[in-house]
């Protein structure tokens, strides 16, 4: 059994550079990889394209390296709630691509599955369709949309193997299992780090061959994550 787990953070993301492509997992502010991105934020690395499902908040999330002017280019579906974004946007600063959200989620499975290419309907008529072919299928107008590929995908599960095996929770299944298919090296932060063999093989949603590294995170915040109480008094 190969062993992938690495110290922490930021042993998991030591390689990745300044320009590098990056998908970040995670569905809003739900399941996203904290740990890592405050690793790249320490990093200091610059230039990057990020690609995720959304563009963090001002003070949480993808927000940090907007902050701190990391990143070069945005593709995303959700990118409310964060003012230092639209101030890059709308000054120059800040390249973006937005891209319906069942579009980007099709785009990062197709890049995990090794396919090039795929005609949608999604987004035809609009300026997303801008020097796009166009084909006809069933009398309804398709764009072809290409596969998203990255040098690095960073994830968050709440169980994972020390081989790489990963179960994700709730929403946080939305991007992340697509994402950890597509990158070229996948690194995966957990809640609850075991040995290989003690997760259930049925529940496994990211098969470990898909990872090259893996470590127990620590600190989540999970601002979006809240219990309510109502007390009887």
């Amino acid at each position: 059994m190969i062993e992938k787990k690495v110290l922490n953070a930021a042993d998991g993301c030591k390689d990745i550079f300044s320009g590098a492509t990056i998908m970040l997992g995670g569905f809003g502010l739900c399941g996203i990889p904290e740990n890592c991105i405050q690793a790249l934020v320490e990093m200091k690395i610059n230039g990057l394209t990020c690609i995720s499902n959304n563009a963090g908040v001002d003070d949480f999330g993808l927000g940090y390296l907007l902050q701190n002017k990391q990143i070069k280019k945005m593709i995303s579906s959700y990118v409310g709630e964060n003012e230092e974004f639209e101030r890059q946007m709308l000054s120059g600063e800040l390249e973006v691509d937005l891209i319906p959200q069942g579009s980007l989620a099709e785009r990062c499975r197709a890049a995990g599955a090794g396919i090039p290419a795929f005609f949608t309907p999604a987004g035809f008529g609009t300026e997303i369709s801008t020097g796009k072919e166009v084909r006809n299928f069933n009398g309804k107008p398709h764009i072809l949309e290409t596969a998203l590929n990255a040098d690095f995908a960073i994830v968050k599960a709440w169980k994972g193997d020390t081989a790489g095996n990963l179960i994700y929770k709730g929403t946080a299944r939305n991007f992340n299992p697509l994402m950890a298919m597509a990158g070229k090296i996948t690194i995966a932060e957990v809640e609850e780090l075991v040995s290989p063999g003690e997760l259930d093989p049925n529940q496994i949603h990211t098969p470990g061959i898909f990872v090259q590294r893996i470590f127990k995170g620590s600190n989540y915040e999970k601002r979006i994550e809240q219990r309510t109480v109502n007390e009887n008094k």
